[in-house]
């Protein structure tokens, strides 16, 4: 039996009106004394199991086998083979991990890439691997395991790998990075290069690769879902691309921060570290401002000003500055706002037609008490 998306994803909707209002309902009866009764603490905790229970059965009414986006991708592979003069086989393992629909489709075209991208850039021609002691026929494997509440879906080749120096001398070319200290960059940061947009290590341009679009576009993807992506090479020996995805997208662990006196969400996964720093710690240069963190500069940007909020007239005045370090765009950033509120699991609703014009607004929720909070998406923040 099929069932559309949307009206799953109503159900959905409703389901996490029911567990907000549960948890308002909880709020108002502690704030009248009610819990104290055995008997009204029994039936709330009976009512948030049978609503968790509900709420897992629903997400996992969303979920389908990862084998949809990927069963395709051999004949891909194999198609681009034949068209460069490769030899290719493809091995598939995880194929059935389940994840939610609305990620799961948009990992359609990501995954695509990747696997073309091995062929074309990664395998050799079966004349240079019979040269390097390898079999003709090249090796592409795609797996996927869970870890924790994400899956972690990695495409991996057993070609040539990755120039490095290539890579390294192009980014410099392209003002990426000082010639200075392009020496001194640790292979890991050099292979992260390819995700910048623009940057193409291919000699020729084709129909397949080499316009210097296309890696950028898939971290762009990968982190607007929520997650993140890891690039590991080894000259000679072959290259592997991970993706990092949350399970679901409607519900989320994020950290709740205060700006301009209201609470956002950012999402956890997007979060490296919470420091806090002496106002004077924090150097302004024109417009931009800067703190040393680990004995490196780190750029600090008002998380207010990102969003178009005027700070609370007190935020100014402060001795420690809270700063929530993440990763935007490929760099270490940290986020200065005016209150740490912990750690919360919400369900994320779409923003309302009207709103999502705003690139940096990912969704929104609802707290116990009523408030709406915006769940922000670092990666689009100005």
């Amino acid at each position: 039996m099929r069932v559309r998306t949307e009206t799953l994803d109503r159900f959905l909707s409703s389901v996490g009106e029911v567990i907000l209002s549960t948890s308002q309902l909880r709020n108002a009866a502690a704030s009248s004394g009610l819990p104290a009764r055995p008997a009204v603490a029994n039936g709330f905790d009976r009512m948030e199991r049978v609503v968790g229970e509900l709420q897992r059965r629903a997400l996992a009414l969303r979920t389908t086998p990862l084998l949809r986006v990927i069963e395709t991708l051999p004949r891909v592979a194999r198609d681009i083979a034949q068209r460069t003069g490769r030899r290719v086989e493809v091995e598939i393992d995880g194929a059935e991990l389940e994840l939610d629909r609305s990620i799961l489709d948009r990992l359609a075209d990501p995954l695509g890439h990747l696997v073309r991208n091995a062929v074309d850039h990664g395998l050799e021609l079966p004349a240079e691997r019979r040269a390097a002691a390898k079999p003709e026929v090249g090796r592409i494997e795609i797996a996927a395991r869970r870890e924790r509440d994400s899956i972690r879906i990695a495409v991996s080749d057993d070609g040539r790998g990755i120039d490095l120096e290539r890579v390294r001398s192009r980014a410099v070319e392209a003002g990426l990075l000082h010639p200075d200290l392009a020496d001194d960059l640790p292979p890991h940061e050099i292979a992260a290069l390819v995700f910048h947009p623009g940057l193409s290590t291919a000699a020729q341009i084709s129909e397949i690769s080499g316009r210097g679009v296309g890696m950028d576009a898939v971290k762009t993807t990968i982190e607007s879902l929520g997650g993140h992506i890891e690039i590991a090479t080894e000259p000679g020996r072959g290259t592997s691309t991970a993706l990092v995805v949350p399970i679901t997208a409607a519900v989320q662990r994020v950290l709740v921060v205060r700006v301009a006196g209201e609470p956002v969400a950012i999402p956890i996964a997007k979060v490296e570290r919470l420091i806090e720093l002496p106002a004077e710690d924090i150097e302004v240069a024109g417009h931009e401002s800067f703190a040393m963190v680990d004995d490196e500069p780190l750029a600090v940007l008002d998380l207010g000003s990102c969003v178009g909020w005027e700070s609370a007239p007190d935020a100014g005045r402060r001795a420690l500055v809270p700063l929530v370090i993440v990763e935007m765009r490929g760099q270490r950033v940290g986020l200065r706002v005016e209150r740490l509120d912990g750690q919360a699991e919400i369900y994320v609703k779409s923003a309302p037609p009207l709103l999502r014009g705003l690139r940096a607004l990912a969704g929104l929720t609802v707290m116990g008490d009523g408030r709406p909070v915006f769940l922000l998406d670092v990666g689009q923040l100005a």
